[in-house]
């Protein structure tokens, strides 16, 4: 759906192009998964490419002169794709009295937690060279390579037999055979539709503090919350007495903490509602969420391998609903990192392509609680869309607030919803 993750955050002064262009390289250098690429043979199989030795990738920078906004834009989204190498951009834009750094990557080779890896590896280092310090000694940064070769080596063995598949195909039966589906209309998916984005606040700090408590007190975290919250709004929605999605995992190892890649598998969540106990459906969310982690390191495109010719699954439809919760209060996102990140004007993009998923990114910041949701950019899916957001606020507001039966308390107005880059 989003092709392209963009990052960008401001730097005081002039930039030191010599400076910067030895942390790009030393970054780029540092992770494998930079030095890897793909292409279709004439047998229509994938070849992937490897360039050994990490010194042979050696970035140079090109200065453009004065450039547009649009011009901007359009170069940054010409990011080539993974069938090409350098699917991956850095750029400064010099100002009067500071520059803004930018990246743009492939999500292929990046998941959120490259946000922190990236800001750490590449603004503080970059400040420690311009001030004359050397550069900062950081710890081993593991192997995406021996990541994905485990992996492999992990699901090649499974078979359709495997607990993790069956648990799977179970999930997926009870959704008319594959991934869930969003419960609103989303408009005709035979019409080509870009996405779009929306992104407003579900609690301030206060309120998230007091949702938090109210997970705890029924033995359950931040992120079993989020589901119940959800589910019990899409209860009030559609009177659905169970909640299905799917949610990305880290499958990172201890070891792999700093590494950049695509650590990232999918978690199946079931979730019975009861609508007038909170307390209910959150320990339920969470006890789904805390089961179903080994399954985050089955890829739903594994079990249709397996499965899909036996007739137990079918491909997913367009609409399939994803959740993803982060929050940026805890640990690799340390307070002192998101409070740095904000004084420097640190900002996440994402280009929209066609909108097969409608997605959604609770955020935990520490001014209190976002929602953005991807979803096809037609009437009916936006009418949609905003109709569940705002059920969403009343239910975690309700929690928040500490009214028993969340979700059936009257669902305020949304009086703007900010449209564009999260």
């Amino acid at each position: 759906m989003a092709r392209l993750t963009i990052l960008s955050w401001n730097i005081g002064g002039q930039c030191d192009v010599r400076a910067m262009t030895y942390v790009i390289n030393a970054y780029l250098r540092r992770h494998d998964t930079y030095r890897s690429w793909f292409e279709f043979d004439d047998d229509d199989r994938v070849v992937r490419h490897t360039i050994p030795n990490p010194n042979d990738v050696k970035f140079v920078a090109t200065k453009h002169g004065h450039k547009s906004s649009r011009d901007w834009c359009e170069d940054i989204l010409a990011t080539p794709g993974p069938l090409e190498w350098d699917c991956f951009r850095f750029g400064i834009i010099q100002r009067a009295d500071h520059f803004t750094f930018y990246m743009s990557v492939d999500h292929l080779h990046v998941d959120a937690m490259f946000i922190g890896l990236l800001f750490v590896e590449i603004h503080m280092m970059y400040a420690a060279l311009i001030m004359g310090s050397g550069p900062i000694p950081l710890p081993l940064a593991g192997s995406y390579d021996a990541y994905c070769l485990r992996q492999h080596q992990y699901t090649s063995m499974l078979t359709i037999d495997s607990p993790q598949v069956s648990e799977w195909i179970e999930f997926a039966q009870r959704n008319d055979g594959t991934l869930p589906r969003f419960p609103l209309p989303i408009g005709d998916p035979s019409l080509p539709c870009e996405g779009d984005l929306m992104t407003f606040q579900l609690m301030d700090e206060v309120q998230s503090d007091r949702f938090e408590k109210a997970c705890t007190a029924a033995g359950a975290r931040f992120i079993g919350g989020v589901f119940a919250g959800i589910a019990m709004a899409e209860h009030q929605l559609t009177g659905n007495t169970t909640y299905h999605t799917i949610t990305p995992t880290s499958t990172r190892a201890p070891e792999e903490m700093m590494t950049t890649g695509w650590f990232t598998g999918t978690v199946p969540i079931t979730v019975p509602v009861n609508p007038y106990s909170f307390a209910e459906t959150v320990r339920a969310a969470q006890a789904s969420f805390d089961s179903g982690q080994r399954l985050g390191h089955v890829p739903f495109d594994r079990v249709l391998e397996l499965a899909l010719h036996e007739g137990h699954v079918r491909r997913p439809d367009v609409g399939v609903p994803m959740i993803s919760y982060l929050d940026a209060t805890v640990s690799p996102f340390s307070p002192e990192i998101v409070a740095q990140w904000n004084l420097v004007g640190g900002k996440i993009y994402s280009e929209m392509g066609a909108a097969n998923q409608v997605g959604m990114w609770v955020n935990r910041f520490g001014d209190g609680t976002t929602v953005t949701v991807a979803f096809p950019n037609n009437p009916i899916a936006r009418e949609s869309v905003t109709r569940y957001l705002s059920a969403m606020r009343s239910a975690f507001v309700g929690v928040a607030d500490g009214r028993r039966d969340a979700a059936s308390s009257s669902a305020p107005l949304i009086e703007s919803l900010g449209s564009g880059m999260a």
